[in-house]
């Protein structure tokens, strides 16, 4: 293919989004990543695309909404040019509602849902009856129903960005030369290499664990509450997720706490019981000092980039970051948001 305009390290959500995003418009990519496409985090089975509350909006909240909207188009526009499922759906969620101040907040979001989401997507508040059969047990009776929320498989979503790179002429290796602009996109051990180069700690890894099922229900909404992730996927599985672990040993085997999801999880929706359980996951994913995900120039590194922390919305924001990016590289034009910059997290 001849020398890269782009060389991408990382063959993650961000990494592959930045890769698709630049390919599209034209540019020579390489993807680089020695353990293989969706290897980290992002080779997951959780798979959640949900957005923050409607109510006390600002920047990231907006950047996420534009995004999730984004992703609409993105996700099917990928699958058509490599030929590769990812398993995105536009399927909405549910939302447990567990006491009387839930609710009345979840009521005000109603209203505030209509002008922050701009039209395109809503926040209701419906009975336990209205949602059918497939619903987490809700102490008030009532439960959130929001049709911003989406789904897809996240091994699947890195196969098929990787397909559509490979279409458009771009490369996805397991090693190879640097050459042109670099981006950064190696997730938790990215930011490892980043604090210790910057002197500091700029980010870390949480692990997560989770549970995939052998239970199919595809067009059915993912299901949230009490910190869990219930989410059925076009292929008949539903994941079961997931654990946050700022301390462990092990980054990538499953332990009680797994356990502990399932039992949690299946007291919350009892269709989960009975279901044969066909794999455990674990993995570390990048959680960035600012909380936020970190777009932008290497400090101290001419023609270096980075795309890292996207944690457990990395998928959510995916889109629009690279676009925001690739922007920056091949236009000059900077729309990073000012929570999302490299120095926030210095």
């Amino acid at each position: 293919m001849g020398r890269a305009e782009i060389t991408i390290y990382g063959a993650g959500a961000f990494g592959l989004s930045c890769g698709y995003e630049a390919a599209k418009r034209g540019a020579k990519v390489r993807v680089i990543d020695p353990n293989g496409v969706g290897a980290g985090s992002s080779g997951g089975v959780v798979g959640a695309l949900a957005p923050h509350t409607p109510e006390r909006w600002n920047a990231k909240k907006e950047f996420q909404f534009q995004s999730l909207i984004m992703a609409r188009e993105h996700w099917p526009d990928v699958e058509a040019t490599g030929g590769v499922s990812s398993g995105y759906g536009n399927l909405g969620r549910v939302q447990a509602i567990k006491d009387d101040r839930q609710l009345q907040l979840a009521r005000e979001r109603v209203e505030q849902a209509k002008t922050l989401w701009k039209g395109k997507a809503t926040w209701e508040v419906v009975t336990q009856g209205e949602t059918g059969y497939w619903a987490p047990i809700s102490p008030t009776g009532y439960l959130v129903y929001d049709t911003l929320s989406a789904r897809l498989n996240p091994w699947r979503a890195c196969q098929s960005l990787a397909a559509a790179i490979t279409a458009l002429g771009g490369e996805v290796v397991t090693e190879g030369g640097e050459e042109g602009a670099v981006i950064h996109a190696s997730g938790w051990w990215g930011l490892k290499e980043l604090s210790i180069a910057m002197g500091k700690e700029v980010g870390n890894g949480v692990k997560g664990q989770a549970i995939l099922l052998d239970l199919a229900l595809p067009e059915a909404p993912q299901l949230y509450g009490e910190s869990l992730h219930v989410i059925p996927h076009s292929d008949g599985t539903t994941a079961i997720g997931s654990t946050s672990e700022r301390e462990f040993e092990s980054p990538d085997t499953t332990d009680a706490q797994a356990e502990d999801l399932l039992e949690r999880a299946c007291a919350a929706v009892p269709m989960l019981r009975g279901a044969r359980e066909l794999r455990r996951w674990a993995g570390v994913r990048p959680r960035a000092k600012s909380r936020a995900p970190m777009l932008g120039p290497w400090p101290g590194r001419d023609g270096h980039f980075i795309a890292n922390g996207g944690f457990k919305i990395g998928y959510g924001m995916a889109p629009l970051a690279a676009k925001v990016l690739v922007d920056l590289i091949l236009e000059g034009k900077d729309e990073i948001p000012e929570d999302f910059r490299v120095e926030a997290s210095l």
